[in-house]
């Protein structure tokens, strides 16, 4: 069963490859992820859709919230949340069916990046089912390209953020004589 992951770590090298080696050295397969920079550069937000037995979610999010750079990783799987992906599409269709392809554009919400004499580049964003059916829609007019993002998850629960403090890396702390500690 497909598991969303939602994770808040620190925007270091290396972060994403603790994640995914987590996931695949346990043989989980990743579905798709998406990872950008937040508001603060020092954090990225990252969303991971994976494919996890039920019975081992929970261990999934505790051996995330353990990895270093990761300071927290929550299961968005069956919560309140917004899931949404993004497909850009390419469409060459004969000139008869474009006035249907536009039509057919906006009833899926849909906006037209480009136009040429071939066809459309389209955009279009929502949850993974409506755009597989806008997909199978167009795949009717004519030849396409596809290129799909992966998913993009927030949590609507009401609910105070908590961090974990990073773990300290490389540099050994100093003393300061009062016993404060300084990094």
């Amino acid at each position: 069963m497909l598991q969303v992951i939602s994770l808040l770590l620190e925007n270091k090298p290396g972060a994403l490859m603790r994640v995914t080696g987590l996931l695949s050295a346990r043989g989980y397969n990743i579905e798709s992820l998406t990872v950008a920079r937040t508001t603060d550069p020092t954090l990225s937000r990252m969303t991971i859709v994976v494919d996890v037995e039920p019975h081992l979610r929970k261990q999934v999010i505790k051996q995330m919230n353990k990895l270093i750079n990761v300071l927290q990783a929550n299961d968005l799987t069956e919560g309140p949340s917004v899931n949404r992906e993004l497909v850009l599409m390419r469409v060459r269709a004969p000139i008869e069916a474009r006035a249907a392809i536009l039509k057919e554009s906006e009833i899926f919400g849909a906006r037209v990046i480009d136009s040429s004499l071939e066809g459309f580049a389209l955009e279009a964003t929502g949850d993974s089912e409506k755009l597989d059916e806008f997909i199978d829609v167009m795949r009717s007019y004519g030849e396409i390209e596809v290129t799909r993002s992966g998913t993009v998850s927030v949590s609507l629960e009401a609910r105070k953020l908590r961090l974990s403090s990073p773990v300290p890396t490389g540099a050994a702390k100093a003393q300061i004589p009062n016993g404060v500690v300084n990094a």
